[in-house]
C-alpha cells in the first residue's frame, strides 16, 4: 500500500531565541511564541512580519496562549509570575504570582472564563478572570513537574495533565482528585512531557509523547494503550492529532517532526529543518497548516490540499468526504422552493451519510457524465457506480485523473510511471523522460514537470505538445475548444485545433519532440488572476480568485459575480437554476444567482452571431441589461450598449463617445445633480460646433470659464453682460472683472476691484484706464492700509497733491474725457467680432498724443477767440463753451477710426 498523499509546503519561517510554546490564533494569520530568552512575539506568516514584542521577563517564558474573545494572550515563566496582556495595544492587563516553581504549562477553557496552569511545583490551578483571576481550586496528586495540561474539546468540564511521574491524569474540574490515571505496564517508562486529546467525536482518544522516546495512542474509555509509535532517537517533547487531517504530529528533541497516519499508524512522513531541537506544535481548526517551535526559530506548514474532497454532478447531488465519512446530499432541496435561497447565505441541506470509507479521501470527483465517481486517498483510489454506489474498480496510484471517454481515467504510480485505462482496461504504461510531478485531465492528458507540462493524447500516449509553464490546474471546456493553463499568478487561455492534431495523428506521421506545432493557435492569452478553482459553463469560465472573488471569464472580459467573505471552492454551476454552487472547509454550501441566458449572450457576441444574440437578450432581465451593455463596450459595441443599458449614467457616457448630442441633453435634463453631465455635453457641442447647445450646457453647469470663452471667442456682447452680473453673483468676481473689462465698462471694473478690498490693483487700474478715478481710489486704498499700517498709508501719493510725480496724468484726464463716450456703450451697439479688419489699425494710436495735441488746439482757440486784453471769465461759461465744443467735435468723429489723429488733415478739423 502507498503511504499519504500529504504536499506540504513551508509557508513561513522565522530565526529566534529557542521557541518553549506555540499557538495560532483561530481567525487571523498570526503566530504566538514565548521564547526562552524571555519574550513573547507575535508573527504575521502572511506578511511574514513581526506583529508584536512583548519584553516579559529575564528568565524563560514556557507558555502563552492566545485569550480570543477578550483579545489577550496570557503566559507563564520562570520567575513563577502569571501576565495578561492585551495583544492589540501590548498593555499589561494583569501580573500576579501563579505557582511557587516554573510555569510550565497553560489552557484556555473554549467557553468559560478560566485558564488552567500546571507547574514544577506539581500542582495544577484554575484561575477565573471574573472573578479578578482568583485561584478558585488547585489539583494536586502528581510527584514530579507537570508538564502539560489540555482541556477535553468534547467535555470541557474535564482535563488531562502529562507529567514528568511517567503518569497521565485525568480530571474533572468541581473535584481535586482525578478521576484516573494512566501509568502501569502500558505506560511510559519515563517522564510524560505532553498530551493531547483527539478533536473528534468518533474517537476517545489522547496521545501522549514521553522522554522515552514514544508515542503512545490512548482509548481514555477503556484506559488503554491502543498504539506505541517508535522511531525518535530523541525525547518526545510534543504531540498532537491533527483537527482536519487523519495524522498524528510529534516532535522531539532528536530535531525531526513525524507525521503519522492517524488510521494506520504507519509512518508517513519524516520533516527535519536543520532548526535543531522541536519543541512544540500548534495546529488550527479549520485549516491544514502546522506550526512548529525550535531552538533556531518557527515555521510553518501547509499539508495537502485546502479544497475540501468534495464534487457535484450534473443534478446536483453533492458527495464529500468529512474525516473518513462519505456524506450526500441534493442542492435541489434548497433551490426547488416559492423564495429561492439568498445569494452568499448557507443553503439548508438535509445530509445523509453514504458510506465509509477504508482510506482518507483526499480527493473526491465525477466522471464528466457524472455516472462514476472516484474517491482517492492513501495511495488508494476506488471507482464506484454513483447512483447505486457499487465498487466499480479500484487500484494503487499517488494521482487519479479523468479523461473524457467510457471508462477513461489514468494514475500516477510513481514519479517514474504513468497508466493510461481506457473503458477501464490498462491501454498505455510508460515512463516520460522527466519526473512527474502532477497529472491533469481533460480532452489530453496533462503531465507536469518541475517546468513544464506535456499534452499526452488518450489512445496511443502519444506527445501533443510541451508547454513552457507550470501549472497549478489544468480546465478544459465542455466542447474541448478551450484550454485554461492555471499557474502561480496568472492564467492562460489556447485554443485546440483537435483536427489538426487527428489529421497528424491518422497520418502516421512521427512527431516531433516538443509535439505537434499547430496543435494550439498562436494567440494564447494571458489573464494576471491566480485561479483557486474553476469550471467551464459552455463558453464561460467560472471561478474563484486569491482575492475571494467569484469571478466569470467569456474571452477576455472579467465579471465579478460577488465578493467572498472566506476562501470558497467551485463545486459546478447547475443552467436550470441558473445558480452557481460552492463550498467552503467546514464544507457549508452556499450559491449566487448567475444567468444561463446572460452567459449565452456573451457567448454569441463573441462568436460575432448577433442574430443569435438579438433572440437571447428578451430572456435577459432589465436589472442584468447594464452588465450587458458593459460587456458590448468592452468588445467594441458602442451602438448596441447604447441601446441596452438602463443605466442612464453609463448611456450617458456612451452618448458623448458615440456623439450623440440629442441623448446626452435628454440624459442631462433628467438628472437633478447633472453638473459634470452638462459640462461633458458642452465639450461635446463645441467640438460638433453646436454653438447653442454648448452656451445652454454651460448655463446649466454654472461654467462661466466656459461661457466667458464661448462669449468672447463669438463677440457676444449681450452673453457678456449676462454673464458678468451673472458671475458677480457666484462670487467669481475675476470672470466678472474679465467680461466687464471686453465690455469697456471701465468704471464697473473698478467698483468690483474696490468691493472686493483689491485697493492697489483698483488704483493701478485706474491709473491705466480711468486717471480721473485715481485721487478716490487712492483716498480709498489709503483709508484701508491705514487700519494695518498708518505710516506707510500716509506715503501714498494723491496725484491732486503731487501732480509732478505722475507724468502725463492731466493728458491721461483729458483722454479719458475725449474717449469716455466710446467706452460706455450699449453692448448691442457694440461693433461685431467680424469687424476686427476694420478697427485693426485702432492699436497702434497714441492716445496720450492725441490728448496733447487736443489740449494744444484747446488752447490756441481759447486764445483765438477771446477779447483783445481780457482773460477767461472766472464764473467759467467760455470754459464750459469749450467743454461743450470739445464734445461736439468729438461726438462727430468717432474714437476708433482707422486714421490718427496726428496728420495734418485732423489738425485741420481740430
Amino acid at each position: 500500500m502507498h503511504g499519504m498523499s500529504l504536499d506540504i509546503k513551508k509557508k513561513f519561517s522565522c530565526h529566534s531565541d529557542r521557541v518553549k510554546s506555540i499557538d495560532q490564533h483561530p481567525t487571523e494569520p498570526w503566530i504566538l511564541v514565548s521564547l526562552y530568552g524571555g519574550q513573547v512575539h507575535i508573527y504575521n506568516y502572511e506578511t511574514e512580519t513581526t506583529l508584536k514584542q512583548f519584553e516579559v521577563s529575564d528568565l524563560p517564558v514556557r507558555a502563552a496562549k492566545f485569550i480570543v474573545r477578550k483579545q489577550w494572550l496570557i503566559c507563564g515563566a520562570d520567575d513563577m509570575q502569571m501576565r495578561v496582556y492585551n495583544y492589540n495595544t501590548t498593555e499589561l492587563v494583569k501580573k500576579w504570582e501563579g505557582h511557587s516553581d516554573y510555569i510550565r504549562s497553560v489552557a484556555i477553557h473554549p467557553t468559560l472564563p478560566y485558564v488552567l496552569t500546571s507547574s514544577d511545583d506539581m500542582s495544577i490551578k484554575l484561575w477565573d478572570w471574573d472573578k479578578g483571576w482568583q485561584n478558585i481550586r488547585t489539583y494536586e496528586g502528581h510527584t514530579h513537574y507537570v508538564m502539560k495540561v489540555v482541556f477535553n474539546p468534547k467535555d470541557p468540564n474535564t482535563f488531562a495533565s502529562a507529567s514528568l511521574d511517567k503518569s497521565v491524569k485525568v480530571w474533572g474540574l468541581t473535584s481535586n482528585h482525578p478521576h484516573f490515571t494512566l501509568e502501569g505496564r502500558e505506560g511510559h517508562t519515563k517522564g510524560v512531557n505532553t498530551v493531547e486529546y483527539y478533536p473528534g467525536a468518533e474517537k476517545p482518544f489522547l496521545v501522549t509523547g514521553s522522554d522515552d522516546k514514544t508515542v503512545k495512542v490512548w482509548d481514555y474509555q477503556t484506559k488503554a494503550c491502543v498504539q506505541t509509535l517508535e522511531g525518535h532517537q530523541g525525547n518526545v517533547s510534543a504531540v498532537s492529532f491533527h483537527p482536519e487531517l487523519p495524522i498524528i504530529i510529534s516532535a522531539s528533541e532528536d530535531g525531526s517532526v513525524r507525521l503519522w497516519n492517524a488510521n494506520t499508524y504507519r509512518l508517513e512522513k519524516n520533516l527535519n529543518y536543520g532548526l535543531d531541537r522541536a519543541w512544540c506544535i500548534s495546529c488550527k481548526t479549520g485549516s491544514n497548516s502546522i506550526a512548529l517551535g525550535y531552538d533556531n526559530g518557527t515555521i510553518l506548514l501547509k499539508m495537502g490540499r485546502e479544497v475540501p474532497a468534495a464534487s457535484m454532478d450534473q443534478t446536483g447531488k453533492i458527495i464529500f468526504a468529512r474525516k473518513n465519512e462519505l456524506i450526500t446530499c441534493n442542492v435541489r432541496t434548497a433551490v426547488e422552493t416559492d423564495v429561492p435561497p439568498p445569494d452568499g447565505e448557507p443553503l439548508p441541506l438535509p445530509k445523509k451519510e453514504l458510506a465509509s470509507s477504508e482510506v482518507y479521501p483526499q480527493m473526491i470527483e465525477h466522471s464528466p457524465n457524472g455516472r462514476l465517481c472516484a474517491i482517492y486517498g492513501d495511495g488508494d483510489y476506488t471507482i464506484y457506480m454513483a447512483v447505486a454506489w457499487r465498487n466499480k474498480h479500484f487500484g494503487q496510484a499517488l494521482e487519479f485523473v479523468w479523461g473524457r471517454g467510457k471508462g477513461q481515467f489514468a494514475v500516477r504510480e510513481q514519479t517514474w510511471r504513468v497508466k493510461i485505462f481506457n473503458d477501464f482496461n490498462e491501454t498505455h504504461s510508460f515512463r516520460p523522460d522527466f519526473t512527474a510531478q502532477g497529472l491533469f485531465g481533460g480532452v489530453l492528458l496533462g503531465i507536469r514537470s518541475d517546468e513544464f507540462v506535456c499534452l499526452y493524447d488518450w489512445n496511443g500516449g502519444h506527445l501533443i505538445k510541451q508547454i513552457d509553464v507550470v501549472p497549478k490546474d489544468i480546465y478544459w471546456s465542455e466542447n474541448g475548444e478551450m484550454l485554461i493553463i492555471a499557474c502561480e499568478n496568472s492564467f492562460y487561455l489556447l485554443k485546440y485545433n483537435a483536427a489538426v492534431v487527428n489529421a497528424v495523428l491518422d497520418s502516421g506521421s512521427p512527431i516531433p519532440e516538443d509535439g505537434i506545432e499547430d496543435a494550439f493557435d498562436t494567440d494564447i492569452q494571458e489573464i494576471p488572476e491566480r485561479v483557486r478553482t474553476g469550471k467551464w459553463v459552455g463558453d464561460c469560465f467560472i471561478y474563484t480568485n486569491s482575492q475571494n472573488k467569484l469571478n466569470y471569464c467569456v474571452g477576455t472580459r472579467i465579471e465579478t459575480v460577488a465578493h467572498l467573505d472566506r476562501h470558497m471552492y467551485l463545486l459546478g454551476y447547475l443552467p436550470r437554476y441558473n445558480r452557481v454552487f460552492l463550498m467552503d472547509k467546514s464544507l457549508s454550501v452556499i450559491s449566487y444567482t448567475l444567468h444561463l441566458s446572460i452567459i449565452n449572450y456573451q457567448t454569441a457576441v463573441l462568436r460575432r452571431d448577433f442574430q443569435a444574440a438579438e433572440k437571447i437578450l428578451p430572456k435577459i432581465e432589465e436589472k442584468d441589461r447594464t452588465r450587458i451593455a458593459h460587456f458590448l463596450e468592452s468588445q467594441g459595441h458602442k451602438i448596441q450598449a447604447l441601446r441596452i443599458t438602463t443605466d442612464l449614467d453609463h448611456k450617458f457616457e456612451l452618448a458623448i463617445q458615440l456623439g450623440e448630442l440629442d441623448i446626452g441633453r435628454e440624459i442631462a435634463e433628467r438628472d437633478t445633480e447633472s453638473d459634470h453631465k452638462w459640462k461633458q455635453l458642452a465639450s461635446l457641442a463645441l467640438s460638433k460646433w453646436d454653438f447653442g447647445l454648448a452656451e445652454h450646457a454651460m448655463w446649466k453647469s454654472e461654467d462661466v470659464n466656459g461661457l466667458l470663452l464661448l462669449y468672447s471667442s463669438t463677440g457676444n456682447a449681450v452673453g457678456l453682460q449676462k454673464l458678468a452680473g451673472h458671475a458677480i453673483q457666484l462670487g467669481r468676481h475675476n470672470v466678472a472683472f474679465t467680461s466687464l473689462f471686453l465690455l469697456r465698462r471701465v468704471g464697473e471694473c473698478i467698483e468690483l476691484l474696490l468691493k472686493g478690498g483689491r485697493f492697489p490693483e483698483a488704483a493701478f487700474f485706474a491709473r491705466t484706464y480711468a486717471p480721473s478715478e485715481v485721487a478716490r481710489v487712492v483716498e480709498l486704498w489709503r483709508a484701508d492700509l491705514a487700519k494695518s499700517n498708518p505710516v506707510i498709508a500716509q506715503s501714498l501719493a494723491n496725484p491732486h497733491q503731487y501732480p509732478n510725480l505722475f507724468t502725463h496724468f492731466m493728458e491721461g484726464v483729458e483722454a479719458q474725457k475725449i474717449f469716455f463716450p466710446y467706452l460706455n456703450v450699449d453692448p448691442h451697439d457694440l461693433p461685431p467680432a467680424s469687424d476686427y479688419r476694420k478697427h485693426v489699425k485702432d492699436l497702434e494710436r497714441d492716445l496720450i498724443a492725441e490728448a496733447e495735441l487736443f489740449m494744444q488746439r484747446k488752447s490756441v482757440s481759447q486764445t483765438s477767440t477771446a477779447p483783445a486784453g481780457s482773460s477767461n471769465n472766472e464764473d467759467g461759461e467760455n470754459e464750459e463753451e469749450v467743454e461743450g465744443g470739445v464734445s461736439g467735435t468729438v461726438n462727430t468723429t468717432p474714437a476708433p477710426t482707422t486714421t490718427t489723429t496726428t496728420n495734418d488733415d485732423d489738425i485741420d478739423l481740430l
